[in-house]
């Protein structure tokens, strides 16, 4: 087949392409711009576009299909050329499910936890010698790709993100996947700038919910209020497998998890963690694989890419890097950490960074959210908030939203970054919390400091 690319240079995007291209599919692509490490990747393979803009005399009447990335706009010149000259025309998501609807689809949904779970449960998967395609959201150490599609294999792992499909197709991406088996690990109100009330987010995956092929699955997170309730008040015909949060316990700075064998030392920490694991087990078993062989497995994973990555360890320091930025992610960051560490000194360091966390009412969900660290720290940048149009963001209103009295509030980078180096690392643990940058932290100089 002859794909082409609008917007290729995404996480997402790119990866797919890759994956088409490791398929034998003829792939071309465009963007107006590609960065790091998207644009390695895709140069490694010929398929970084030789210069960017958006050329609409690559799209012609020999292509099979076209692939529109978000990132592009609805009146995009070469999207505009596929409608005139009829050629089929697929958001992401809808490509993938075109891929797998002959194969056994298993969807893991949830607004949190999704992207660790789908990891786990590749990760037991690929130790086990078994293949499978696959979508996830992060880099896996012994992956190539983030992206695997073939015609022989029997099962697909997608990683179900509820956010919009593409820029004419204003559906979520997790409504199109059709499962067979489904995981839902928690409802917590995000996406703010799609989803603008509680209820019309969690609308989102009761649509979810009811479409799972009838005499499917879904495994959910009793424990999470909002997931028990939209499963259970489902009329679908499916099967309702709820899972809890396993035994375990912390010592020495080692999680042993509870197993049937006696206590088992886990790399990953963190009650969120913890369910997270339970979830992955279940959707294992459901699979075929037998609950000795999990344990086995899931005692050598290390975590998902961006998710409490350790950048760097001293004597009696440790620094951790977390791709949390939304309220639930970052109370059970902080709080897994300092459980993990409950005689050191945490300091966690949260940027706000994306549109919902400059919404005034949204900010109000961040009460509490940094009250497990000793040192309590939020940067932002006001331009950042300008950029997106939004209305001015205080150090006051930040300060009322987390209720903590004794929050630090940076809003100049260099303030932050001197604030970072300026600290005495001594059985102290440092937490850094974003999606974004942190204003150009460097982290290979933190991570010296650290470790010397």
């Amino acid at each position: 087949m002859n794909i082409h690319f609008i917007a290729i240079g995404g996480s997402a995007m790119h990866n797919l392409a890759l994956a088409l291209h490791h398929k034998g599919y003829t792939v071309t692509g465009s963007d107006d711009v590609i960065f790091e490490p998207s644009k390695s990747r895709l140069g490694e393979k010929g398929l970084l576009p030789t210069e960017f803009g958006w050329f609409p005399e690559k799209v012609t009447t020999n292509l099979d299909a076209v692939i529109l990335g978000m990132h592009a706009k609805s009146d995009n010149p070469e999207l505009v050329r596929a409608q005139k000259l009829g050629i089929r025309i697929y958001s992401y998501p809808e490509f993938l499910y075109e891929q797998s609807k002959n194969k056994t689809r298993v969807v893991i949904g949830g607004s949190h936890g999704k992207t660790t779970i789908t990891s786990m449960i590749l990760h037991v998967l690929n130790y086990h010698d078994r293949e499978v395609d696959y979508m996830v959201g992060a880099q896996l150490d012994g992956f190539e790709r983030m992206v695997h599609l073939t015609e022989e294999n029997d099962f697909i792992v997608l990683e179900g993100d509820e956010y919009l499909s593409s820029p004419i197709d204003r559906r979520p991406k997790f409504h199109l996947y059709k499962p067979n088996i489904a995981l839902l690990s928690g409802i917590a109100w995000d996406h703010i700038n799609v989803f603008p009330t509680f209820e019309n987010y969690v609308e989102q995956f009761r649509i979810f919910v009811d479409s799972i092929v009838k005499g499917g699955s879904i495994t959910y997170n009793v424990e999470d209020e909002e997931v028990k309730e939209v499963v259970e008040a489902s009329e679908n015909s499916i099967r309702k497998l709820p899972y809890i949060t396993p035994l375990y316990s912390v010592k020495d700075g080692q999680t042993l998890l509870e197993t049937p064998e006696g206590a088992m030392p886990i790399e990953v920490f963190g009650k969120h963690n913890l369910s997270n694991l339970a979830g992955a087990k279940w959707i294992c078993q459901n699979m075929g694989v037998d609950e000795d062989d999990f344990y086995e497995a899931i005692a050598t994973f290390k975590g998902a890419s961006k998710r409490l990555e350790k950048i760097s360890e001293g004597t009696s320091s440790v620094v951790y890097k977390d791709f949390a930025h939304s309220p639930s992610k970052v109370s059970a960051t902080t709080k897994a950490v300092k459980e993990q560490y409950p005689d050191r000194r945490l300091v966690a360091c949260l940027e706000l960074h994306t549109y919902s966390s400059f919404n005034a009412e949204f900010l109000k969900g961040y009460k509490g959210a940094l009250d497990a660290a000793d040192v309590a720290v939020v940067f932002y940048l006001p331009e950042s908030v300008k950029i997106k149009r939004l209305q001015e963001v205080t150090p006051d209103q930040v300060t009322a939203a987390f209720q903590r009295d004794d929050l630090k509030i940076f809003t100049q980078a260099s303030q932050f970054h001197d604030f970072v180096f300026n600290q005495n690392f001594e059985n102290t643990v440092l937490l850094l919390m974003s999606s974004g940058n942190y204003g150009g932290l460097d982290l290979e100089a933190v991570r010296q400091k650290v470790s010397n």
